[in-house]
């Protein structure tokens, strides 16, 4: 393993640098620190993996990229963004224009149809109903679920789900897409298919993403892999050999 290094396209844009991050939080029983003095520069372009154990902080560093959470010390630039400067306002704008969410869990809407649930991100940005609807319509096309549009989310299945949160994450044309765990809840063949519509999204639509996974082989599949541990992100070489376990991230 070795220092994390950029991506491989040197000409390529950096739309995210983290510059000696440090995270803490105090606890019953002392200090917890999370990082110690993290450095990321992820380029346009990249999909970029982080594996790691539970509890060293993987869910955190996609929370503070995303202005969900604040650093306790060092610097984060985000699509041409300071993040840590944003007022809570900024960062709720911030989130939604430049932002892309998809979780281990859909948390989509169960009273609205998949259809509404897509278009949510857009009319919490101002966007009319029915220009709204029409946008998260040609996204469950691109998805796979047009004829599903009109299904709540209890009765889509749990890869149909993730693919309506995908579409949702995506409604915005965000610059860059934070997935934690988009595969973590699904049986092995529709992880597969997931997995490769994220690839074919990422792709087609020239999207930055970052994503945690504690599947090394899908991991293995992206631009880049990285391990968090010890604080510090060291960057993976080779084909893993060894598969980290699902539990709970911090």
């Amino acid at each position: 393993m070795a220092a994390v290094a950029d991506g491989a396209d040197a000409g390529a844009e950096v739309l995210v640098r983290v510059e000696k991050l440090e995270k803490t939080y105090r606890t019953a029983r002392g200090e917890l620190r999370l990082f110690q003095g993290l450095d990321l520069t992820v380029k346009t372009g990249e999909m970029v993996a982080i594996v790691g154990q539970s509890g060293t902080g993987k869910s955190t560093l996609l929370h503070i990229l995303g202005a969900l959470d604040r650093a306790s010390a060092g610097r984060v630039y985000c699509a041409s963004t300071d993040v840590d400067r944003l007022s809570e306002r900024d960062a709720a704008t911030f989130r939604n224009r430049e932002i892309g969410y998809v979780w281990q869990f859909h948390y989509l809407l169960p009273e609205f149809s998949a259809l509404e649930n897509v278009a949510m991100p857009l009319l919490a940005r101002g966007v009319r109903k029915r220009e709204a609807l029409e946008v998260a319509g040609s996204w469950l096309r691109e998805v796979g679920l047009e004829e599903r549009s009109d299904h709540r989310p209890g009765e889509l299945s749990g890869g149909e789900q993730q693919r309506v949160a995908l579409a949702r994450a995506l409604v915005n044309h965000p610059r860059l897409l934070l997935a934690d765990e988009p595969t973590g809840d699904l049986d092995e063949g529709t992880s597969e298919r997931v997995f490769e519509l994220l690839e074919r999204l990422h792709r087609t639509h020239g999207l930055t993403s970052i994503l945690v996974t504690h599947n090394l082989e899908l991991a293995a599949r992206c631009t880049r892999a990285l391990r968090l541990e010890s604080g510090r992100l060291v960057a993976l070489h080779g084909k893993p050999k060894l598969e980290i376990h699902s539990r709970p991230a911090v």
